[in-house]
């Protein structure tokens, strides 16, 4: 995986994802970690991170904003030098409270557009340099060294599952929101896959991060190690499904 952009980088799974790629012993060749404010105090990790690895790249942006994405890419662009992009981890999102009972419209339409909206514009945005990557690794089997793109979902996506799940984690918005996401995984998969681009979501478990919560079962880093590994070992075999962090298929 020479060249990835992760979204949401400045905490969590996104900023783990980052620290431990750059401990691999062939770590990427460059970094696209981005997060809304740069600037902000809260991403001092992240920035300090940037500034112990040359290949780290931070990049603002805010995946609901069409503008942003713009020059967000235009940023990408230049710093590729007329490479590919061979990887897009779409892993920043949001989790607000939200039942039956209290969910509204705004709730609905501000999860949808942070979780589903923005990454398929950010995908869209940046499918010219994924599909460069995917003709210039021609040779080479669907993969994430290749060409791909990857959606961070959820268990709690999985409409089959729904039943053993919803009365313990009601999160309706969100719920609805990587249910969508899982069809535009599949849709992607489908449509891009003429172009040598790997489409998959995947599950990261239930994380001790700022959505999951302390009680959770897994650590960040447990939950990333484990992402990487299944990403080592995405086939053509996974186009288009969920799968979690330990390589299990999960319902749709």
């Amino acid at each position: 995986m020479a060249r990835i952009l992760i979204t949401g980088c400045n905490r969590g799974i996104g900023y783990e994802l980052v620290r431990q790629l750059l401990e691999e012993p062939s770590p990427p060749k460059q970094i696209f970690a981005t997060c809304r404010s740069p600037t902000s105090p809260q991403n001092k990790k992240l920035n300090d991170l940037a500034a112990k690895h040359p290949n780290v790249v931070v990049i603002k942006l805010e995946t609901t904003d069409p503008q942003s994405i713009k020059e967000a890419v235009k940023e990408v662009e230049k710093h590729l030098k007329g490479e590919g992009l061979n990887l897009l981890i779409n892993n920043a999102g949001i989790m607000p409270d939200s039942t039956l009972e209290s969910a509204d419209s705004d709730d609905l339409l501000n999860v949808y557009n942070t979780n589903v909206v923005g990454p398929f514009l950010l995908a869209k945005a940046l499918l010219p340099f994924l599909k460069k990557a995917a003709a210039e690794n021609q040779q080479k089997h669907f993969s994430c060294s290749k060409s791909a793109i990857i959606n961070i979902s959820t268990l709690l996506g999985s409409i089959e599952k729904t039943p053993e799940s919803f009365p313990f984690f009601p999160m309706l918005s969100y719920r609805c929101s990587k249910a969508a996401l899982n069809m535009l995984t599949q849709c992607q998969s489908v449509g891009y896959k003429n172009d040598g681009i790997l489409c998959t979501a995947v599950h990261p478990g239930w994380v001790q991060t700022d959505l999951g919560g302390p009680n959770a079962h897994l650590t960040v880093e447990e939950s990333v190690k484990g992402i990487l590994k299944v990403l080592d070992s995405l086939t053509e075999k996974h186009f288009g499904i969920l799968i979690d962090w330990e390589g299990n298929v999960i319902p749709w």
